[in-house]
């Protein structure tokens, strides 16, 4: 088993709050739309800055602002190949949770038409006894 940078939560017996100081860092990287399209396209294989460019329309300058924070969070590692830099993710262990954060990005919209409110329904307002009845 490859050791992560990345932290770990101790065991299921750790109180909430202490499993999101854990979690904290991790989620503070994450919490950029560049960052975590950087680490989405890097959880596909290792790319270098110029493929990371490429693949996302960041600047040079951008691509290493948000790498330089997600190395500091220990969920990428750089290796030297001749002359250029490769990224990647740091363990195959944070690649699975970061393609699953991708899917469940690709339900959200459903689950929200489904159950959720409206930016300008009044808090407590249940949608679905309003909802229309399907056939």
């Amino acid at each position: 088993m490859v050791d992560s940078p990345v932290p770990q939560l101790q065991d299921a017996g750790n109180a909430p709050r202490e499993q999101a100081q854990q979690l904290l860092p991790v989620m503070r990287a994450l919490a950029d739309e560049n960052r975590l399209t950087l680490l989405l396209t890097l959880a596909d294989g290792p790319a270098s800055n110029k493929d990371l460019q490429d693949s996302t329309g960041l600047s040079q300058a951008l691509v290493s602002h948000h790498i330089a924070a997600l190395r500091d969070a220990g969920m990428i590692t750089v290796s030297a190949q001749g002359r250029s830099n490769v990224y990647s993710i740091c363990c195959e262990q944070l690649a699975t949770p970061v393609h699953s954060l991708a899917h469940l990005a690709s339900l959200i919209p459903e689950a929200t038409e489904a159950c959720c409110l409206t930016p300008s329904d009044p808090i407590g307002t249940d949608m679905r006894s309003s909802a229309e009845p399907t056939a």
